[in-house]
């Protein structure tokens, strides 16, 4: 096929503005996707990146991270999973994306526990080393700048002016004739500290490039680790209420099992995941793993209508928490702005940060029987938000609106969804449709056997 000159410039435009989204091999990941993407696309996604990241470990493991060995055995991987990896390779737009929405799905996956948070970083920042340790000298200024990073490149005149003091203070075995030396804040080159000196002056460290890769990694780790702890804030405080209390005692009674269980069955638990994490939990409370199995067992299966009446259940809206089986004396469920005495409700508000105007809009808000419309200010309070632009209707649309505006998604689209009437606002004439909770957790958790060990880095903060 031939094409004229000016079909040829337009098709040149069109791909330099599609490689602008992605300027480099790699990427800090600072921007989530806001494209739509189907969902067979988001689940091969998810699992070409996660046997990536498997790649990574295993090499790891066999070979030493940096030899020539480990490099090409990598290079090839990444090669073979069509993810980006080199900055002089034609056609990347495609890798690229697939290298940066796929981070963002992984993220969802191993936001839930502190296990599944390290070992994500982990991998990460070992692909993050590779794909830097092979960036061309001439883009590492750029990469830097678009990382938002302030590291300048000091000139040849400024490195032969301090030449001495930087060899002396560096990790040795340097010819600075053939490294650039970048200025780096004193507050970002921390852990060079560790160990051995560093040359500063006047509140800047001047820090070799074969160096640097240590301060960007850390740079890269801080911002990971506080975009996965961002998901504290997805769990409604009924919910967040019962895992306190099951991670303290080790046990729930049914009513608590049946609210959280069908909660997280909602967000993405499979049954075999919510088998595993009940069981240990109870045999951390002393219950023999026989006696968990005869008795317990069969009521998570059958909530997951794999026993009995074989009847799907769906987790419990905030009106039949709010309106059916109140809570007795020794039981944890229920609807804290409801069932709550009004002291302690203030005390577990202070103990989520909530500021004390807001704990007054809230109890003002309990006093007049609005629950739903407190949780929904609560909601409002720690996502820092005037109005969500929903109705809170039920537990999983908190989590799953709060994890849409976390990652950047956009305003969500009102459909009818949940059948109960939510509460309107003191005083509005009406209220808008709630929003279908997405499944996509639920499609990734059933493509990935994503082991859910713990829950409790949701509630870290």
């Amino acid at each position: 096929m031939q094409f004229s000159g000016n079909k040829r410039r337009k098709l040149k435009l069109a791909g330099d503005q599609k490689n602008a989204c992605y300027p480099h091999s790699l990427q800090f990941y600072l921007q989530p996707p806001s494209e739509n993407v189907s969902l067979i696309e988001f689940e091969n996604m998810a699992v070409d990146r996660l046997k990536l990241l498997k790649v990574v470990e295993n090499l790891g493991v066999s070979y030493v991270k940096g030899t020539e060995q480990y490099q090409n055995k990598l290079e090839s991987e990444i090669r073979k999973l069509k993810f980006s990896y080199r900055e002089n390779l034609e056609d990347e737009y495609e890798p690229r994306r697939k290298d940066h929405i796929s981070h963002f799905i992984l993220r969802l996956a191993y936001c839930q526990s502190e296990d599944l948070r390290r070992w994500f970083i982990q991998q990460e920042m070992d692909l993050l080393r590779f794909r830097f340790s092979i960036l061309p000298k001439d883009k590492i200024q750029s990469f830097l700048k678009d990382s938002h990073l302030q590291f300048e490149a000091i000139s040849d005149a400024e490195k032969t002016h301090r030449d001495q003091d930087i060899i002396a203070s560096s990790s040795g075995g340097i010819k600075l004739d053939l490294e650039s030396v970048y200025k780096v804040p004193f507050a970002d080159a921390l852990d060079l500290f560790r160990g051995r000196k560093v040359y500063l002056e006047d509140g800047f460290a001047y820090v070799p490039s074969k160096d640097i890769v240590a301060i960007v990694l850390n740079e890269f780790r801080a911002k990971l680790s506080k975009a996965l702890a961002l998901a504290a804030k997805s769990f409604p405080p009924c919910m967040r209420h019962l895992h306190r209390v099951l991670r303290e005692n080790h046990h729930l009674r049914h009513g608590g099992r049946m609210q959280y269980g069908l909660f997280l069955k909602g967000i993405g638990l499979t049954l075999e995941q919510a088998l595993h994490f009940w069981k240990q939990e109870f045999v951390k409370g002393k219950m023999d793993p026989d006696k968990f199995d005869k008795g317990y067992s069969y009521n998570i299966r059958h909530s997951y209508g794999k026993e009995g009446k074989r009847t799907d259940y769906t987790p419990f809206s905030c009106m039949r928490i709010i309106l059916t089986n109140p809570p007795g004396q020794g039981d944890y469920h229920g609807c804290p702005f409801r069932h709550s005495d009004p002291e302690l409700l203030k005390q577990k508000l202070q103990s989520y940060k909530i500021s004390p105007a807001g704990i007054s809009e809230i109890l003002d808000l309990v006093k007049g029987s609005h629950y739903q419309v407190a949780c929904q200010k609560y909601f409002e309070i720690i996502h820092k938000v005037e109005d969500c632009g929903f109705s809170l209707n039920h537990p999983n649309q908190f989590f799953f609106e709060s994890q849409r505006m976390l990652t950047g998604g956009k305003d969500p689209k009102k459909e009818p969804s949940l059948p109960e009437t939510p509460q309107p606002r003191p005083g509005a004439a009406g209220t808008p449709k709630a929003r279908d909770a997405p499944s996509t957790l639920a499609a990734l958790n059933s493509s990935m056997e994503v082991d859910l060990e713990g829950l409790e880095a949701y509630f870290s903060s």
